[in-house]
């Protein structure tokens, strides 16, 4: 990037990342192409040996997802980015690089459903033991931690309890014990959260959340701190094969433009929507960050540059008033996924997380009634009357 970090966030968003240009496009084309050229015989064998950086095959590498890679790797302060093909093909390609058979990994007690379920159902028939503990409080933390313990694995705010984890406690912990800190830093996004600035040694996100933020694409990436780390983790993506399309990282590359206004406007309407339902009388509780009586809003404040626009609550009617809402209201959409311009709505219980135990929601704190709202950029009084008119056929 010729401007180095002098430039603020909203400026990296549209011009960080690595791209020859040599047609001079405004916009980093799609090279929609499965191979490459080589100059002769010995440049491919130099390519394939890794004496030239030449591009080969885009399973391996392609330019345009190449932009996208360096785009996000210098917004999370990253070395490396592997792009991949959906959040969950980032997740896999995590565990089957950096976990084998006997390891064992500690992770937040809610956190998004497939990558607890994948874990539990899957990688555990190949040896792979995991333990499940709420993530905000370093004493369950350190009482998980076993010989065999390879990884800690956080995500924060949680999926969907809106639980916070100290991150910089969590790295100081995991490299005294011989762990990587893995985050998913999905919910914020490196415009509220940079979790490799904190210790982290592997972030990764579901692009085809915020960083795309349209809901017309499916995407994951992954970031590290350490050259070496990265190379582990792209050569098992390139083995799983689970690499990102080049019209999908050009999509998410324009997306990326806008993250910081769309991030603005949805986390400012966020804070009225979740005033507005901790002081309504049908509302049991609300949990969202940037409320003072979330449990860890003063870490919140600490180390997240923004509260986001991510709420939980419960009605006093629990499920059935919960269904009634999601069935009645207008304007937000019911739907899972999150972080687009548009509000969903949607009940983890049934849905995003109705693959995991009942025993194991019940400890994750995902209780039957628990209502999760992605807060999207329209008017927030046209949102707040949409819930309105919602909460009172409850």
């Amino acid at each position: 990037m010729k401007h180095g970090n002098k430039l603020g966030i909203n400026s990296r968003l549209i011009h960080a990342g690595e791209f020859e240009n040599p047609l001079g496009s405004a916009t980093v084309p799609i090279y929609q192409t499965s191979t490459f050229i080589f100059e002769n015989a010995d440049h491919g064998a130099k390519c394939f040996s890794g004496e030239d950086d030449g591009y080969i095959y885009t399973r391996i590498g392609n330019p345009t997802i190449h932009a996208l890679e360096t785009l996000v790797a210098d917004l999370e302060s990253g070395t490396d980015g592997i792009a991949t093909s959906s959040g969950m093909a980032a997740v896999n390609t995590i565990y089957m690089a950096l976990l084998s058979r006997g390891d064992h990994m500690i992770s937040s007690a809610a956190v998004y459903g497939p990558s607890r379920v994948v874990m539990e159902q899957h990688w555990s028939r190949f040896g792979v033991e995991s333990t499940y503990v709420n993530t905000a409080s370093l004493d369950e933390i350190k009482a998980a931690i076993k010989p065999n313990t390879k990884m800690l694995y956080v995500e924060t705010p949680a999926n969907p309890t809106m639980d916070i984890t100290d991150l910089r406690a969590c790295a100081e912990l995991a490299h005294a014990n011989n762990m990587v800190l893995v985050v998913d830093n999905t919910f914020c996004s490196p415009y509220l959260q940079r979790p490799l600035e904190m210790g982290a040694d592997v972030v990764f996100h579901s692009m085809t959340k915020f960083l795309n933020g349209h809901a017309d694409i499916v995407a994951g990436i992954i970031l590290t701190r350490d050259k070496s780390l990265g190379a582990r983790l792209r050569s098992m993506m390139v083995t799983l094969g689970c690499n990102m399309d080049p019209h999908q990282a050009y999509m998410v590359i324009r997306g990326i433009k806008t993250l910081g206004i769309r991030i603005e406007r949805s986390q400012l309407s966020a804070a009225k929507v979740a005033v507005y339902l901790e002081n309504h009388p049908k509302v049991a509780w609300v949990r969202y960050p940037g409320l003072p009586s979330h449990p860890q809003h003063e870490l919140a404040s600490k180390q997240m540059s923004g509260y986001g626009s991510m709420i939980s609550f419960e009605l006093k009617g629990g499920f059935e008033a919960g269904k009634i809402l999601m069935d009645n209201v207008k304007l937000a959409i019911l739907a899972v996924s999150l972080g687009g311009v548009e509000t969903l709505i949607q009940h983890p219980a049934s849905m995003t997380h109705s693959k995991v135990s009942a025993e194991a929601k019940k400890k994750a704190g995902i209780t039957d009634g628990l209502v999760r709202y992605s807060v999207g950029i329209e008017d927030v009084d046209d949102l707040i009357s949409d819930l309105e008119q919602g909460l009172a056929l409850v």
